[in-house]
C-alpha cells in the first residue's frame, strides 16, 4: 500500500483533541489527508495540535457535536476550502466515573449530558456532514465506540447503554446510507489516555491483567485501526471492529 494512502482526500474528525481523537488526526495526516480537527472548546489545544501535523490544508474548527447549526457552518468552512468531504470520524465523547450499583450517584443531568453527546451528537454530525460526502461521491463514517457497549462494563451504566447505542446506529446507518457511504464502529477496550491514567492504578492494573495481552491499548493502535477502516477494510460496514487486546475472553 502506498505511504500516503489519503492523498487528496478530506477527513474531519470530532473530538479531535482528545486522546483518541488526536491520535486520529495525527495518523490520518501521516497518511496524506487534509484533517480538520473538530473541537468543543478546546481552541488552544486544537491549534496546538494543527502545528503537528504533517503535510498541509489542515484545519481547526469548533464544532460541538450537540450544537447542530456549529456543526453545519463547520462543514461549510470544509466544503469552502476543500469542496470535498471523504472521511468522517465520530470521536467526540464523554463520561464520568460513577460505580456501577450508585444509581444516585448517576443524576439525571449526568444522563442527559451523556446521551446528548454521545449519541445524539453523532447522529447530528452525520446529519452535518452527508450532503458534502454525497456530492463527493461517497466515503467512510468511523463511529469510535468501546466494548462497554457490548460487555455492559465501563465506567458508568449509561456510558455503556450509550456505546451499545453507537453499535447500533453504525448498523443503521450503514443500511440507510449504502453503497456510497460506509459505516463502522472502531470498538476499543480500555485505552491509556490522560483521562484513563487519571482513574486509580490499582483498577488500572486490574483491568489490564483480565486483559490476554495483558495491557492497555496505546491511542495509536485505535487511530491505526480507524485508518485501515478508511483505506484497505473496503468491503466492510455495518461491522464492530474490535481493538479491546482480547478483553471479552478474559
Amino acid at each position: 500500500m502506498s505511504s500516503q494512502p489519503l492523498a487528496g482526500r478530506v477527513a474531519v474528525v470530532t473530538g479531535g483533541t482528545g486522546g483518541i481523537g488526536t491520535a486520529i488526526c495525527k495518523t490520518l495526516a501521516q497518511a496524506a489527508a487534509a484533517v480538520a480537527i473538530g473541537y468543543n472548546s478546546a481552541s488552544e489545544k486544537a491549534e496546538a495540535l494543527l502545528g503537528e501535523l504533517p503535510g498541509d490544508g489542515h484545519m481547526a474548527l469548533r464544532m460541538p457535536v450537540t450544537d447542530s447549526a456549529a456543526l453545519k457552518d463547520a462543514i461549510a468552512a470544509v466544503d469552502k476550502r476543500h469542496s470535498r468531504l471523504d472521511l468522517l470520524v465520530n470521536s467526540a465523547g464523554i463520561t464520568r466515573f460513577v460505580p456501577h450499583g450508585d444509581l444516585d450517584g448517576l443524576d439525571d443531568a449526568l444522563i442527559s449530558r451523556i446521551l446528548d453527546v454521545n449519541v445524539r451528537g453523532l447522529i447530528a454530525s452525520v446529519r452535518a456532514a452527508l450532503p458534502l460526502m454525497r456530492r463527493s461521491g461517497g466515503g467512510a463514517i468511523v463511529n469510535i465506540s468501546s466494548i462497554a457497549g457490548v460487555t455492559a462494563m465501563g465506567s458508568n451504566i449509561v456510558y455503556c447503554a450509550s456505546k451499545a447505542a453507537v453499535d447500533n446506529l453504525t448498523k443503521s446507518l450503514a443500511r440507510a446510507l449504502a453503497p456510497d457511504i460506509r459505516v463502522v464502529s472502531v470498538s476499543p477496550g480500555l485505552v491509556d489516555t490522560e483521562f484513563v491514567r487519571g482513574l486509580d492504578q490499582s483498577w488500572r492494573d486490574e483491568q489490564a491483567g483480565r486483559t490476554p495481552l495483558r495491557r492497555l491499548a496505546a491511542p495509536e493502535e485505535v487511530a491505526r485501526a480507524v485508518l485501515a477502516v478508511g483505506t484497505s477494510l473496503t468491503f466492510m460496514t455495518g461491522a464492530i471492529l474490535p481493538v479491546d487486546g482480547g478483553r471479552p475472553l478474559g
